[in-house]
């Protein structure tokens, strides 16, 4: 009796003392290796309580019943934590969402496991009705002839890949209209957002390669519906700074200071073919077997002060020919195209207010405007302010969730200029306000209604009342 007592507190004292320290080191493993080591040491404890236990086992008339129960839980407790464990290694426990490299929240949860996959996503669904005049002289292609209408506009998913502290892989795939539209863009599609692999040298410098999201503006980058105001992306982020803007290139980023960023690419350049009256919009390639004859330069900065809490401030710009050695009305011409943008946000408590501008100039677009048949402008400009308001704080105290009614005013033409010879098209300077509301139950997820009315310098454009919903994970 006497040994088989001290067998069972041989075996069952190092076992609880194992555990015991298996819980501390569960608590905050640092590194990858660190995660390995525990789950090493975890699986050794284990193979010696399941040897205890079976030579426990084989003298339980001698050994007290309880005991053996008890050792068997351990077992099983400390097998729980090492499965655990080594799901992590692929699927991390629930990140906080905050961005990361000027991506948005959902997208950055990546940066944040150890190593591994990572999946994140987001959606939104709205429902549209056209006040007015639904037959209008001219917005833009999109717009013409619109209808009340509902749409699931978005549906997306991150996949990211840790390969180790140094180099991962991130991506987003999204699906559009809620189906592929057999074949018409317009009814849907399913498009490669951006898929970069990221490689950290220093916090001053790091490289970026692949399919990247073009630093300009607010919503090209971080474009998740919990982070923008209103069911539809400012005009100005569509037709000036041509949100969402994807192109195959190289570049860099980090941080030159505290709280001072950079991120710039050289990328294959814009298709002028693809330039309207309406803007560069549809100049994008995309990645899609995308002409490269001509390159292109993107870059951006923020600062966000100390000294002012909520505050960042910055500016892009992007230069290169869109010409990419064709034929435009039997002429070869360089098209050389500049965007440029400046933006300001501030976020203190439950205010939230933000400001670009934008300016553009098209070089060529005399010789574009023959080869089209109509007028692109040789300069465009584009300009929106916002400004919300979390209300639901002043009523509940230390409430969670988030009400915001917010306006917003946009102003732009996309031929500001038009080149000689060629008549402007008064239709596409345009002014929209806009009034909504924004309600999140939980910070994943928001409920939006807005109102945006609609005026141009010439023509009658309808209004539209918007009603939708979004979400992040």
């Amino acid at each position: 009796m006497n040994s088989n007592k001290k067998l069972l507190k041989s075996s069952i004292l190092p076992a609880l003392m194992a555990v015991a320290s298996s819980a501390g080191a569960l608590e905050k493993p640092q590194t990858m290796e660190e995660m390995w080591k525990i789950i090493e040491a975890q699986q050794k404890q284990i193979d010696e309580m399941k040897a205890a236990m079976t030579a426990a086992q084989s003298q339980q008339a001698a050994a007290p019943q309880s005991n053996v129960k008890t050792l068997e839980r351990k077992t099983d407790v400390l097998s729980q934590e090492v499965e655990k464990l080594r799901t992590n290694l692929v699927i991390p426990e629930e990140p906080k969402y905050k961005s990361a490299y000027g991506l948005g929240p959902a997208a950055s949860k990546v940066y944040q496991v150890g190593k591994g996959l990572s999946i994140g996503g987001y959606g939104e669904a709205n429902y549209q009705a056209i006040v007015g005049n639904e037959q209008p002289m001219s917005i833009d292609n999109e717009k013409n002839g619109k209808k009340d209408n509902a749409d699931l506009e978005r549906m997306v998913m991150y996949l990211g890949y840790k390969f180790n502290d140094h180099i991962l892989f991130n991506s987003e795939i999204e699906y559009e209209h809620g189906t592929t539209g057999e074949g018409s863009e317009e009814k849907g599609e399913v498009s490669v957002e951006f898929a970069a692999l990221d490689f950290f040298i220093h916090r001053m410098a790091n490289v970026r390669a692949g399919m990247v999201l073009l630093p300009m503006g607010f919503i090209n980058q971080i474009h998740e519906p919990p982070f923008f105001f209103g069911n539809n992306r400012p005009e100005v982020e569509r037709q000036i700074i041509p949100s969402t803007w994807r192109e195959i290139g190289v570049g860099m980023f980090g941080e030159l200071a505290p709280n001072l960023t950079y991120t710039t690419y050289v990328v294959n350049g814009l298709n002028a073919e693809g330039f309207e009256s309406s803007g560069i919009r549809e100049g994008r390639q995309g990645g899609s077997q995308a002409k490269a004859e001509d390159l292109a330069f993107v870059g951006r900065m923020d600062y966000a002060p100390d000294w002012v809490p909520g505050l960042s401030f910055g500016g892009s710009a992007y230069l290169g020919n869109s010409g990419q050695n064709q034929l435009y009305a039997g002429q070869q011409v360089d098209v050389f195209t500049q965007l440029y943008e400046g933006h300001v946000q501030w976020k203190y408590r439950g205010l939230e207010f933000r400001a670009l501008g934008s300016w553009g100039h098209i070089g060529d677009a005399g010789v574009l405007s023959e080869a089209k048949q109509e007028t692109i402008g040789s300069s465009n400009y584009g300009w929106y302010t916002e400004v919300g308001y979390d209300v639901l704080p002043l009523m509940f105290e230390d409430t969670a969730q988030y009400l915001a009614p917010f306006f917003r005013y946009e102003q732009f033409d996309t031929i500001a200029t038009a080149p000689t010879g060629w008549s402007d098209d008064s239709s596409m300077e345009r002014w929209i306000y806009q009034f909504g509301l924004q309600y999140k139950p939980i910070p994943n997820v928001v409920i939006k209604a807005d109102y945006r009315n609609f005026t141009s310098k010439a023509g009658d454009l309808p209004d539209d009342f918007n009603l939708g919903l979004g979400f992040i994970f």
